[in-house]
């Protein structure tokens, strides 16, 4: 079986890399210019042809190219740790100034958390290349899904994300209550963490 993406798929690795690059360049010259880095990690991947589909499925969608890159916004993936939120904010404005690249839709799950208490950043960007994207356009458009969270965000978030696929689990309920108050308690250490930090530069 062929690819979902078709003849698209080089398109995507285009687009994922070029973004991956203008990220991991102003992540150095920050560091040039600050002596700190502004993420700590950054991982960037296309969504595998058995996943795409699957998801197609779930949606009851044909599994087509139109279907995975029209319909779908997550294709291309990026996520970026930082150690600090307000690491997260500055880079969520380079982004913005990045040419080439729109601003779709914003969701921002830090300031305003999940109820089961998930915080991160979502960003969804329209790419634009001088490529024929799967509507025909000339320059075309490919979406890329960019998650920006703290350490401590990733970490819970890699938490929960095992428990919500663990079946016949036994105290729902309960460990759905402690997974809030261990973001609740997360955040307030990523808040601190930030105040010593700022305490720190500023001596």
């Amino acid at each position: 079986m062929s690819s979902i993406y078709g003849a698209f798929e080089p398109r995507l690795s285009y687009v994922m890399t070029r973004i991956q690059t203008e990220l991991e360049s102003y992540e150095q010259l920050r560091f040039a210019e600050t002596g700190d880095h502004v993420y700590e990690h950054l991982t960037a991947r296309i969504k595998s042809d058995e996943s795409m589909r699957e998801k197609c499925r779930r949606k009851g969608l044909p599994e087509t190219a139109y279907s995975a890159l029209h319909e779908m916004q997550d294709a291309i993936g990026i996520r970026i740790i930082c150690a600090f939120r307000d690491d997260i904010y500055g880079i969520l404005e380079h982004i913005r100034s990045l040419p080439g690249f729109i601003v779709v839709e914003e969701k921002d799950y830090i300031r305003h958390a999940k109820s089961n208490g998930y915080r991160s950043y979502h960003l969804i960007l329209a790419a634009e290349t001088a490529f024929e994207d799967v509507e025909g356009n000339v320059p075309g458009h490919f979406f890329v899904e960019v998650q920006l969270r703290t350490i401590a965000m990733d970490s819970w978030a890699s938490l929960e994300h095992k428990m919500k696929y663990k079946k016949d689990v036994k105290n729902q309920a309960l460990i759905e209550a402690e997974l809030k108050r261990c973001a609740d308690e997360l955040a307030a250490c990523d808040v601190s963490m930030e105040t010593i930090r700022n305490l720190i530069r500023n001596s």
